[in-house]
């Protein structure tokens, strides 16, 4: 819920499912139990008997019976409203609980006093205002815990138990008695209970419930496993790396709970906004009586009639409906189709981007690079050239090393293990001393660097390059030996996402270290016309912040180390889901499928959030700005209209009403957003 009411401690609820199941039980009950005591009030309210011309009987006389009636319904099943307003009064802060409860207990206190000197009452309006609003909070609740309970149903997929192996034995254990660093076996068909990394064995694991991809993933010695995800045929034994609130899936629920939980920047806008209306809603009905009971001279019935009208009309409970509610729906849209935005302010925000800055490696392409060509200088061979080159290859991390070994493994060639003065040079590739042999493997410009004559392998590497692959140039002492050509296969999604951000009028510039001739050739295959090319790591954020100083509102999409500063820098940063969990923390926005499309799905999103929170905004304002002249009485002399305060407590309601409709309508639209 979205207005202080830390008399239930909602923000512990919404950790605790629990106590978010019974909140939302007990905010219906008391909507309910309102509602059973509100009915008969309306059936013996002025405004019923006048439509409908009946007087129906009554054991008391009806103020009496009005008074015992609405009694409970102001405090016992609204009494979250006085309570709530007198916390935010000790605490010296304005909110829509103060406004609420002064709309209430005016009419109630107001009725009170006409039931013992006699006279018209307004006890329907305490009763129907009361009501209305626990029925809009109901609602909100109900809408926040729906997007909790489908993620915590994701959380509960964790197997109550594991195998753990202890002093050599198999014991059966409460996952929650896991330890880090306790090694797990897993067996065909079993559920992984914690995060962990593989030690032996290989197995296939589908891990569709947490990224989405339908596809069967293939786990071996070193690869992560998550909590949550299901085993196919092989057994392994893993180490337990993330356990209890620390695993992926925990984060995921905690994630989305605090996006649920905090604030956009118009709804702090209509928090302030709230402070000032409880002056004017107050000062309005003072004014009210003032004018109609001394200057106008009328009745102090009437003239209390309309201060009251105005007061109760003028409660914001839309403007505080607006955001949340739609911010509820927008981040739960999200989490359906893994796309985790962090918080409300992100969602809000991400509408804005003007510009869309895309690493290569990872984001656009597969991350899986395979040799496609092998190339040789006349005195040497092609095992010769990968076996030096996978020995120095097999000390760095990188994902074309990966390939590189991976190649030379299938040709069954020997890899030398000892290599000495081993040097990563950043950007740009590796060397070391293999056989007493000095190996340098790189990309043109280190050979460039180093003055290594290419020209006879110039021609293949021009033919290369225009195919758009990347090159890693080998020399053996100073001479360029071979050239071994890469490509990593560009995402299905990427160039139609690609196609459609510009549709949006987005500008898409690509990142890359690789050389400008392959970086270009990738870019015309994607549609990409600026291309910042052979960009190392620590430049990355540099390039982001060019496209800021031209003004424009930029995010960052990236899945390594080397993205972290680059998506701290930009505006908005966005991390694939498959990445590192440096780059995940780092960013705004999480890509749990590594699909380039839900960038474009995330964007949408946005822009269809903020939009039903604009509309609900100007609706919400609107409608006070108009409805207080109206309840005050300013129709009243020249046309004869009033709003009595239980038809302003309904319209009030009903504006209420109206805001949460329009938030939850965004889930209509739910499959023109994920289309690509």
């Amino acid at each position: 819920m979205n207005h202080d009411m830390k008399s239930m401690d909602h923000e512990t609820a919404m950790t605790d499912p629990s106590m978010a199941k019974t909140m939302e039980k007990d905010m219906r009950d008391r909507f309910l139990w309102s509602l059973l005591f509100t009915i008969p009030i309306i059936l013996y309210s002025p405004i019923f008997t006048g439509l409908f011309k009946i007087q129906l009987p009554s054991p008391i006389p009806i103020n009496w019976l009005l008074f015992i009636l609405t009694t409970p319904i102001v405090f016992k099943f609204g009494s979250i409203f006085p309570v709530g307003a007198y916390q935010a009064l000790r605490k010296k802060t304005l909110n829509m609980m103060v406004l609420i409860a002064i709309g209430v207990l005016t009419a109630y206190v107001f009725s009170v006093f006409i039931t013992f000197i006699g006279g018209e009452t307004f006890f329907d309006a305490a009763a129907m205002l009361t009501t209305f609003v626990l029925f809009g909070h109901w609602m909100e609740m109900k809408s926040r815990r729906g997007t909790s309970d489908a993620l915590r149903a994701l959380f509960d997929l964790v197997p109550p138990q594991a195998r753990v192996i202890r002093n050599g034995k198999e014991i059966l254990l409460a996952t929650s008695e896991v330890m880090i660093g306790d090694v797990i076996m897993l067996k065909p068909g079993d559920k992984v209970a914690v995060d962990g990394e593989v030690l032996t064995g290989e197995t296939s694991i589908d891990e569709s419930l947490v990224t989405g991809e339908s596809i069967p993933v293939l786990k071996k010695v070193g690869g992560r496993v998550i909590g949550g995800t299901i085993n196919q045929t092989g057994s392994i034994t893993f180490k337990a790396t993330k356990i209890g609130s620390d695993t992926a899936l925990a984060q995921i629920v905690k994630l989305v709970e605090t996006a649920q939980n905090s604030k956009a920047p118009g709804q702090r806008l209509a928090d302030k906004a709230a402070q000032y209306l409880v002056i004017l809603a107050v000062g309005a009905g003072l004014i009210t009586f003032v004018y109609w009971y001394f200057l106008a001279g009328k009745e102090m019935l009437m003239a209390l009639m309309f201060a009251v009208s105005a007061i109760v009309v003028a409660c914001p409970d839309a403007l505080g409906l607006a955001t949340p509610t739609a911010v509820a729906v927008g981040t739960g849209l999200g989490a359906k189709h893994n796309i985790l935005i962090k918080d409300a302010s992100t969602l809000e925000q991400t509408s804005k981007i003007q510009a869309v800055v895309l690493d290569k490696t990872g984001t656009l392409t597969e991350g899986k690079p395979k040799i496609t060509d092998i190339v040789v200088t006349p005195d040497t061979t092609e095992n010769e050239v990968l076996r030096m080159n996978a020995a120095v290859e097999a000390k760095s991390g990188h994902p074309l090393s990966k390939a590189i070994v991976e190649e030379a493994q299938k040709r069954q060639i020997i890899i030398p293990e000892k290599v000495e003065q081993f040097n990563a040079i950043s950007g740009h590739g590796v060397e070391g001393v293999v056989e007493g042999k000095h190996i340098l493997v790189g990309n043109i410009r280190l050979m460039k660097d180093k003055n290594i004559d290419l020209t006879s392998l110039q021609e293949n590497i021009d033919r290369l390059l225009d195919q758009g692959k990347t090159l890693m140039l080998v020399a053996i002492e100073d001479k360029i030996k071979g050239v071994i050509a890469v490509a990593d296969p560009i995402k299905n999604t990427a160039k139609t996402a690609i196609a459609k951000m510009r549709e949006l009028g987005l500008e898409v510039a690509m990142i890359t270290g690789d050389n400008k001739k392959t970086a270009e050739a990738i870019g015309k295959q994607l549609g990409i016309s600026r291309v910042f090319a052979e960009v190392l790591p620590q430049d990355k954020a540099n390039y982001v912040k060019k496209l800021q100083d031209e003004g424009k509102f930029v995010a960052m999409v990236g899945d390594g180390v080397n993205d972290a500063p680059a998506l701290a820098q930009a505006d908005i940063g966005i991390a694939i889901g498959a990445g590192t969990d440096v780059a995940i923390e780092t960013a705004n926005i999480v890509l749990m499928k590594s699909d380039p499309a839900d960038i474009l799905r995330a964007i949408r999103l946005s822009k269809a959030t903020v939009t039903k929170m604009k509309q609900n905004l100007v609706w919400a304002s609107v409608y006070n700005v108009l409805a207080i002249p109206v309840a005050a009485g300013v129709l009243y002399p020249q046309f004869g209209i009033t709003l009595r305060p239980e038809v302003s407590a309904l319209l009030m309601s009903l504006s209420s009403i109206i805001v949460a409709v329009n938030a939850v309508l965004l889930k209509r639209a739910e499959k023109d957003l994920i289309s690509v």
